[in-house]
């Protein structure tokens, strides 16, 4: 989302996730049944990505709908299904348009057919675009994504086509989801819970976390300077140690 609009210094994040969360609480705050809140977080999403993409984000990933959801209720599960198949619907050629590439991680067996078609078809349209991507993860669990990783680490060891010995960190981290985008820099929760929820939890090994009390409808364009603001503030060591000629190593 690097093309055009304004553009951050070498200490802005290159790649942001967030987990949405806070859309039932808004709705209840105005008295409005939860499908209020879930509808006002989809429209949230376009003007945060244009506004990624004005600061020079080149990546934004999306806490959409983690393996556990399935427990809510299911008129809720059947009403976020149906907003997520109307978003993919709708904004996948504006997406194709502005240049940015969508892709959805996650498990997939579990939508239903019509979804799936869906989902597929907004990342073939957009498979061309060069300006950013927008990941969405859907059905999807951080604990799932390091399981899957190592089921086809050691399915090449049974084929012979590994060593056993040949699987360290660099190893399993490219079979994980978002191996080929930058490292996530920042992961922000909306709402004030300080937890990520079985996100990302490989990915986020060294990002910044930002926790606001802001419920994710009102996660406006001032929301996320404030939370790149924090970012740039952060003295990212990696493990390493500044201010004493010790080089941070990632």
């Amino acid at each position: 989302m690097s093309a055009g609009g304004t553009q951050l210094s070498a200490s802005g994040p290159r790649h942001i996730a967030i987990i949405m969360d806070g859309n039932g609480r808004w709705a209840a705050r105005r008295g409005l049944p939860p499908s209020a809140g879930h509808k006002a977080g989809v429209e949230r999403i376009r003007d945060l990505l244009s506004a990624c993409r004005d600061r020079g984000v080149e990546a934004l990933t999306l806490f959409a709908f983690s393996s556990e959801n399935w427990q809510r209720p299911p008129k809720e599960v059947e009403l976020l299904m149906s907003l997520f198949h109307s978003y993919l619907r709708k904004e996948a050629r504006r997406m194709r348009e502005e240049g940015v590439r969508l892709r959805v991680v996650g498990r997939r067996d579990r939508f239903s057919p019509r979804l799936q078609r869906a989902i597929a078809e907004a990342e073939d349209i957009t498979r061309g675009g060069e300006h950013g991507d927008l990941v969405i993860a859907a059905d999807y669990g951080g604990q799932w994504d390091i399981a899957q990783a190592a089921r086809l680490l050691a399915e090449e060891v049974a084929a012979g086509k590994r060593s056993p010995e040949s699987i360290d960190e660099q190893a399993l981290g490219e079979y994980v989801q978002l191996a080929d985008l930058p490292p996530v820099d920042l992961l922000i929760r909306s709402s004030g819970e300080q937890r990520i929820s079985n996100f990302i939890l490989w990915q986020a090994a060294y990002s910044e976390f930002y926790f606001t009390d802001t419920l994710w409808p009102d996660f406006d364009e001032a929301a996320l300077d404030a939370a790149i603001a924090a970012y740039r503030d952060r003295d990212r060591r990696f493990g390493g140690r500044s201010g004493d000629g010790i080089a941070a190593q990632a």
